[in-house]
């Protein structure tokens, strides 16, 4: 049956990669779009099925779709079904595919830059979770830092200095996803407990800092030309995110103002968003940084109306999340290599795995108790921060499409991000956390 499967998909291929593009050629067209849809019905029918699965057992349904990347890629549907792997995804449909995928992940950062909110109640909460969310930083990126000497001549391409390299994984190691940690503690009725508003404010640092410290890695890398080079893109970044606040904030500012006096934006002020939103894309992309940093920026200088950002998530984060996502997810998965499991990569998988997790879980609960936090909170705080998701896939996809990493290490990244996030849950039982009623501020073993 695969191979029947495999003998009708490669008549599509070949027919859609072997006349030479001498003319326009209608047959053509139509058969690359028959493959592209084929290919689309299949990873969205794989991410919707392996998130409805981990949903049964009590998982956030993303895990699920990251999960699906993973199968659909060489290390399961490659090495069981080699042929057909190669005929439904061959090099030539890819670069529509990575158009696609490259429209939603800059759909969803706009959206996780407009969500992104400083912890409600200033003073000792903000303090706290400034606190909280260094301490959830500092400590894993100092044991990234740590092991790459361990990972740099085995994992780093070869055109990769150390130190960009030694960077990009101490940034990843760091990570703490706010989006997929919003859910698990809604999923769990503790958004409104001390822990809960303490781990989210301190995600909201994580986050800001992480993309600030990815783009100063990634301008390293792609500088070329030694410091002048990063001096040049780290100017023009620069200049960019002063036109932004300065000038773009307080235009949109008026223009919600004006024209969205109720937080609903009509046809015409979505369209201008968005305008703004691809250009910011833009100019990060071609600063030599990537697309999602002009993205997540243009979603920070909007202002923050919840209104307004239930309006964008309401129209905008369907298409992002439910179609265009997991394409991002499959051409993940299609990064991976199934060298990442032998013996060496499997004792350096294990020591990715204990190293982010202690990092992260240690350095949470530290942060917490340094702010008066119990033990069990404190530990409940840091098991939440070690939650990495979508934003870690993120992170990593930018570190592998700049030449940061290699298939290898991305693979090992991606299966860290899924363990420790699926991890959360079952930790926060294991520690016997107990999530008071929504009305209760307060903290119970």
């Amino acid at each position: 049956m695969a191979q029947r499967v495999a003998r009708a998909i490669g008549g599509l291929r070949a027919v859609a990669v072997s006349r030479p593009p001498r003319s326009f050629d209608k047959s053509e067209t139509a058969m690359s779009l028959t493959l592209l849809f084929l290919q689309l019905t299949v990873i969205l029918a794989t991410a919707r099925a392996c998130g409805l699965a981990l949903r049964m057992v009590g998982q956030p349904m993303v895990i699920g779709e990251m999960a699906a990347g993973l199968l659909l890629g060489p290390v399961v549907l490659g090495a069981l079904f080699p042929q057909w792997h190669q005929q439904l995804f061959p090099p030539a449909s890819l670069p529509a595919l990575s158009s696609l995928a490259t429209v939603g992940v800059v759909l969803f950062m706009f959206i996780v830059g407009a969500e992104l909110r400083a912890p409600s109640g200033m003073g000792a909460q903000l303090r706290a979770a400034t606190l909280v969310g260094i301490s959830s930083m500092v400590l894993p990126m100092a044991l990234g830092l740590a092991i790459a000497p361990l990972l740099y001549p085995v994992l780093a391409p070869r055109a990769v200095a150390y130190w960009p390299f030694a960077l990009f994984v101490g940034v990843a190691l760091s990570i703490t996803a706010f989006p997929v940690l919003a859910r698990i503690l809604k999923d769990r009725n503790m958004t409104r407990t001390r822990v809960g508003q303490l781990s989210l404010g301190a995600a909201g640092v994580v986050d800001a800092l992480a993309w600030v410290l990815l783009a100063l890695v990634v301008a390293l890398a792609n500088a070329g030309t030694g410091l002048q080079g990063f001096v040049r893109i780290g100017l023009g970044m620069a200049l960019l995110v002063a036109v932004v606040f300065l000038a773009l904030k307080p235009a949109l500012a008026w223009m919600l103002r004006t024209y969205a006096p109720d937080g609903e934006p009509s046809s015409m002020v979505l369209a201008a968003l968005l305008i703004g939103l691809f250009v910011c894309a833009m100019l990060t992309e071609w600063l030599h940084l990537h697309a999602v940093f002009g993205a997540f920026l243009f979603g920070i200088a909007l202002p923050r109306d919840d209104r307004l950002l239930r309006a964008l998530i309401d129209r905008i984060e369907p298409l992002s999340i439910v179609v265009l996502m997991p394409i991002f997810f499959a051409l993940a998965g299609l990064g991976t290599s199934a060298s990442a499991f032998a013996s060496t990569g499997l004792g350096l998988l294990g020591l990715i795995l204990l190293v982010a997790t202690v990092g992260k879980i240690v350095g949470g609960a530290v942060g917490a108790r340094a702010c008066g936090y119990g033990w069990r909170e404190s530990l409940a705080t840091g098991s939440l921060m070690n939650s990495r998701g979508l934003m870690e896939l993120i992170v990593i996809k930018v570190g592998l499409d700049a030449g940061l990493i290699g298939s290898e290490l991305f693979t090992m990244l991606l299966v860290m991000a899924l363990a420790t996030t699926a991890a959360t849950g079952p930790l926060l039982s294991l520690i016997s956390w107990r999530s008071p009623a929504p009305g209760d501020r307060s903290t119970r073993a």
